[in-house]
């Protein structure tokens, strides 16, 4: 009898997105905060969120839909309002994304061209399905909130999520 163990992966945002820390070559880490995910956070509840737990479940399901989009290239996927708002929160951090990029996306750049209209084809339970599929926890609510109001990029541009 053969016996097959299966492992669990469970992929956790915060350690992804400081193990990037070194690779950040213009952080400014004179600002009073221990590490990236700290720094992001902040950032979060000093422009949009209002409360911090909310503020670090959506940097989270953020980093794992990019990760997931960069580690998938071509695959459909994107997101409802409120997990966009990390998504954002992190592209706009440039250094920070750039070193995500290169870390996570070969080193090329992974554009964000957003669409006008929103879809309403079940896109957002189906890519929160592949973060899942990469192993990250889901944030259901997080993502139900939203699953009938998608805002993907254009397929368009190359190597866009």
């Amino acid at each position: 009898m053969v016996a097959t163990a299966l492992r669990t992966r469970t992929r956790d945002p915060r350690i992804i997105l400081n193990a990037v820390q070194g690779r950040v070559p213009h952080l400014v880490t004179e600002v009073g905060v221990e590490d990236l995910w700290e720094r992001e956070v902040r950032l979060l509840l000093r422009d949009s969120v209002a409360v911090r737990s909310l503020a670090e479940r959506i940097l989270g399901q953020g980093i794992a839909y990019l990760i997931t989009a960069m580690e998938n290239p071509g695959v459909d996927m994107g997101v409802g309002y409120n997990v966009d708002i990390g998504v954002h929160q992190l592209i706009l951090d440039t250094p920070l994304y750039f070193a995500l990029c290169e870390e996570y996306n070969g080193g090329r750049y992974k554009h964000h061209a957003p669409l006008i209209e929103r879809r309403r084809d079940g896109t957002v339970m189906r890519t929160a399905e592949l973060l899942r599929e990469n192993g990250f926890n889901v944030d259901e609510e997080l993502w139900s909130v939203d699953a009938s109001d998608c805002s993907p990029c254009d397929n368009k541009v190359p190597d866009s999520h």
